[in-house]
């Protein structure tokens, strides 16, 4: 029946179809698997999916990662699949996520640390579990010490669907910090297309809370656009920014155009007003009526979802909490704990990569399904 029906309006009905009828079309036919993963196809493909907002849960079971992907509109919860991470993904022990765009997720173990202090190198992983692929790349310079720290950042390309990451390496603590008045640039990009570290033109914006420790002990937000490569300052409002809030008890997310904060010791969320300003408003304090309860993300309609520890294993309850009318709707997940909670799409990026293939600036290599970092 299909070659009574134009490969160009094969080729639309495709765009519609979920990534899992799609790796099974690669096999019914040379012609589809050549569109399918055709650059155009794919980009077209990931334009469609922005048009319908997933969330993405982590969770581990049998010390593996697995996730499940829920579509958020008015069917939310109902609609979901399970995934399962890439083989990569789980050669990582401990690993923490660094962000997620377009689909992609990029993470590396904390268990690289002894590494990064004897060879000043670890691994990041970036992965689609949609289509369960994922590469690695070896991260290089990489200073876990008490003077200089590395913060990696983790991005798209909204132009080229280029993965990117972003590694800035920092002054943490000095005998003699007062007398610093400027950081060198210490600025890395490693781009998927060209497979290296360097310095490159590229879209978008990443996000990290960080303190100044320059004159004075203060916390704040920096921004660095990946397009000009310049960083900018969000100032705090005065009781986060205070010398007194350590700046692991701030949580930061993206809510569409801005940003908001979590005070996480009394659960107070702020936002940005207007998109990504200046000016921080608070949105809520979220009250659950509950003892132990923390947010773990936000829909697209800007609902918080909560997790309320109970006692006894996987008998953790979800929610979801109206920061306005304050109305709560319980959710379930299917009786699952969950790490991680992000926005997501489906996406065909990374459907040309090999499993287990290693970019380093020194050489590519392809990992054994064994290893383990």
């Amino acid at each position: 029946m299909a070659h009574n029906v134009p490969l160009d309006m094969q080729t639309e009905i495709m765009k519609r179809l979920p990534v899992k009828s799609l790796i099974r079309f690669q096999s019914v036919s040379k012609t589809w698997k050549s569109v399918i993963h055709s650059s155009d196809f794919i980009a077209c493909y990931s334009r469609h999916q922005q048009q319908q907002q997933h969330l993405l849960l982590r969770y581990h079971d049998d010390f593996k990662e697995k996730y499940v992907s829920v579509v958020d509109d008015d069917s939310f919860p109902e609609q979901r699949v399970s995934l399962t991470a890439p083989l990569l993904v789980n050669t990582l022990k401990y690993s923490t996520i660094i962000g997620s765009s377009h689909g992609l997720l990029c993470s590396y173990s904390l268990s690289h640390c002894l590494d990064a202090l004897i060879h000043g190198r670890c691994m990041a992983v970036i992965s689609n579990p949609s289509v369960g692929k994922a590469v690695g790349v070896v991260v290089p310079n990489f200073k876990t010490g008490r003077i200089y720290n590395t913060s990696l950042g983790f991005g798209v390309c909204r132009e080229t669907s280029d993965p990117i990451i972003v590694k800035v390496t920092h002054i943490i603590n000095s005998p003699d910090i007062e007398s610093i008045t400027s950081i060198p640039r210490q600025i890395e990009v490693f781009t998927l297309s060209e497979r290296a570290w360097m310095v490159v033109d590229v879209d978008g914006v990443l996000y990290w809370l960080a303190s100044d420790r320059t004159t004075q002990w203060y916390n704040l937000i920096v921004s660095f656009d990946m397009t000009s490569e310049e960083f900018r300052e969000v100032n705090l409002p005065g009781s986060l920014a205070d010398d007194n809030m350590f700046i692991w008890g701030l949580s930061i997310y993206k809510i569409r155009e801005s940003i908001a904060v979590l005070e996480c010791d009394i659960n107070v969320v702020w936002v940005t007003e207007n998109g990504v300003s200046k000016s921080f408003t608070k949105l809520c304090t979220i009250d659950v009526n509950m003892p132990y309860a923390s947010l773990i993300g936000f829909r697209k309609s800007g609902e918080l979802i909560i997790q309320i520890y109970e006692a006894g294993p996987r008998t953790n309850k979800y929610v979801v909490y109206e920061p306005y009318s304050k109305h709560i709707d319980d959710v379930e997940f299917g009786g699952m704990s969950f790490s991680l909670c992000v926005p997501y799409m489906e996406t065909l990026l990374l459907l040309d990569q090999p499993n287990f293939k290693v970019y380093d600036d020194m050489e590519t290599f392809q990992l054994p399904s064994s290893f383990v970092y």
